[in-house]
C-alpha cells in the first residue's frame, strides 16, 4: 500500500480528494479501528464532542457516536459528504485548514487514516485552536502490508500499468518501522506549536482474513488506485487476483493500528 505522503502538491490534494470516486464500496471495504483505540481515546478526553479531520464515508465517527460521544466530521470530498449525512452523521464540507470553526471548541479532535493530507504546520495548529483546555489530539491509521505473495504481483503490476506514478518506485513491502517514522513526524510538528504535552505512540495489533473478492473489493480504494482508469484497474486486480487464488483463495493480513497522540495544554 502507499506510504504516508504530505499534502504538499498538487497531486497529493488531487489523491485525498479522490477516496469518494466509489464512496458505498470505501465504506464497505475499508476496515473499522480497533475498539480498544477508540474507548481509551474517549476515556481520556475531558468530554464528548468529538471533532473528525477527513472523516470520509464516517467509519470512525460512527464508533464513536456508538461509544457516546458527538461527533462532528469535516470533509474535503462532497461525494462523501454526501454519503455520510446519509448514514446519519453531521459534516461539513471543507478542508482542515479551510474549516471555519465558529468558536466551536471540542474534547478530542481525531484523524483517523487522513492526517498525512493534512498541512503538517496549520494542521496541529488549527487543532490546538479548537481544543479545549486538556483535549486530546488523536492521528491514528492501518498499516496496510498484505503478504509477499500478494504485495510483489501488486506491485510488479503497478509498475507495468502506471510506469511514471511516483508509488512505482516503492518496494513491495515496507517494514512498520517505515510507518513508524511517519508517525513521529507527526509528533514532532505536534511539539513544535508549544500547545501540547508529550506526545505518545500507541500501536495495536490484529489480524483479518480476506478472500479474494474481500481483497479486490478493498484494493481499488487506497490511494495509489482511486484515480486509474477501468481498464488499468481490471489489469491490477487481475493479477492480484490470480495471486490470491495460487494461495488457495484468500489469505490473513497482519496489522498495525498506529497512533500518534497528545493533550492540549494551556500556555504557561
Amino acid at each position: 500500500m502507499p506510504a504516508l505522503r504530505g499534502n504538499g502538491s498538487s497531486e497529493a490534494r488531487s489523491i485525498a480528494e479522490s477516496f469518494g470516486t466509489d464512496a458505498r464500496r470505501y465504506d464497505r471495504a475499508r476496515p473499522r479501528y480497533p475498539d480498544e483505540l477508540v474507548a481509551r481515546i474517549v476515556a481520556a478526553s475531558p468530554g464528548p464532542d468529538v471533532l473528525d479531520v477527513g472523516c470520509g464515508s464516517g467509519i470512525a465517527a460512527r464508533q464513536f457516536e456508538a461509544a457516546g460521544c458527538a461527533v462532528l466530521g469535516i470533509e474535503p470530498d462532497p461525494r462523501m459528504v454526501d454519503f455520510a449525512r446519509a448514514k446519519g452523521l453531521r459534516v461539513e464540507g471543507a478542508t482542515f485548514e479551510e474549516w471555519q470553526p465558529a468558536g466551536r471548541t471540542f474534547g478530542a479532535v481525531i484523524a483517523a487514516q487522513s492526517w498525512h493530507w493534512v498541512d503538517p504546520v496549520a494542521g496541529p495548529r488549527k487543532a490546538a485552536q479548537v481544543l479545549s483546555s486538556g483535549g486530546r489530539l488523536a492521528i491514528f491509521g492501518h498499516v496496510f502490508e498484505p503478504p509477499i505473495e500478494v504485495a510483489q504481483p501488486f506491485a510488479d503490476a503497478y509498475r507495468k500499468v502506471v510506469p511514471n506514478s511516483p508509488f512505482g518506485d516503492l518496494p513491495a513491502r515496507r517494514p512498520l518501522d517505515v510507518y513508524r517514522d511517519g508517525y513521529a513526524k507527526f509528533a514532532e510538528r505536534i511539539r513544535d506549536t508549544g500547545q501540547f504535552d508529550h506526545a505518545e505512540h500507541w500501536q495495536f495489533d490484529w489480524t483479518q482474513r480476506y478472500t479474494r473478492d474481500q481483497w479486490l473489493d478493498l484494493l481499488p480504494t487506497t490511494g495509489g488506485l482511486t484515480q486509474l482508469g477501468q481498464g488499468q484497474l481490471a489489469e491490477i486486480l487481475d493479477a492480484v487476483g490470480t495471486a490470491i487464488d495460487a494461495m488457495g483463495g484468500h489469505f490473513t493480513m497482519e496489522y498495525s493500528t498506529l497512533a500518534t497522540t497528545a493533550v492540549r495544554v494551556d500556555a504557561p
